[in-house]
């Protein structure tokens, strides 16, 4: 019997300083990978947003300001700003709308659902069910686009379908280049022309 508690009593004792050692050790454990990466926080966050986009000629004195033309205004429901990081940048998490105006105040539009914009390289980069529309009837589909402001260029490497409602034509492809007026367009890879417009015959006389 006195051989039996010996034993039970060493036991307890092994256990308890297994016990002791693991909760010593716990808190001691070096956090690696995504357990150490600091969180980052934007600077200001904003509802309901609105930024408009101008532009002057490029001499131009103080009372000449009536001469400057709106050339975008961007709206989202939310933006981020992270210029409190080295590299700078805003973020439109619930989504934007653009809506781009030519020489004759003609209004296209582009929508996504998310949206980056860099404000030291002035690149927006769309991300998700990116839409162009133009004031003339044309469309352009792609899942991510990117418009550089510097050169009013507009550009991206993935799959698009761009639809022409005036001839009823729908052209599926891959990467693509055009300007901010929506008049120049550059299709890298297309995999072929469709369309869809059917002409209605005229019917003899009798």
């Amino acid at each position: 019997m006195k051989q039996i508690s010996k034993n039970k009593l060493k036991c307890f004792a092994t256990v308890f300083t297994v016990a002791i050692l693991f909760i010593s050790c716990k808190d001691n454990y070096q956090r690696v990978g995504e357990e150490a990466v600091k969180p980052i926080f934007p600077q200001w966050v904003a509802e309901n947003y609105e930024l408009t986009y101008t532009e002057s000629p490029k001499e131009m004195s103080s009372l000449d300001s009536s001469q400057t033309r709106v050339i975008a205004i961007l709206n989202s429901p939310t933006t981020e700003n992270f210029d409190n990081q080295s590299f700078k940048y805003r973020t439109f998490p619930n989504g934007l709308k653009v809506d781009f105006f030519d020489e004759k105040n003609q209004k296209s539009v582009i929508t996504a659902d998310y949206g980056i914009f860099y404000s030291q390289t002035s690149l927006i980069d769309l991300q998700g069910n990116v839409v162009i529309e133009t004031h003339d009837g044309k469309k352009l589909e792609t899942p991510q686009l990117f418009f550089d402001r510097s050169n009013n260029w507009i550009f991206t490497e993935e799959v698009f379908t761009y639809t022409n409602l005036e001839d009823g034509s729908v052209m599926d492809g891959e990467g693509l280049d055009l300007n901010r007026e929506f008049n120049y367009f550059k299709a890298h890879k297309t995999y072929g022309l469709l369309t869809i417009k059917e002409k209605v015959n005229e019917e003899d006389d009798d």
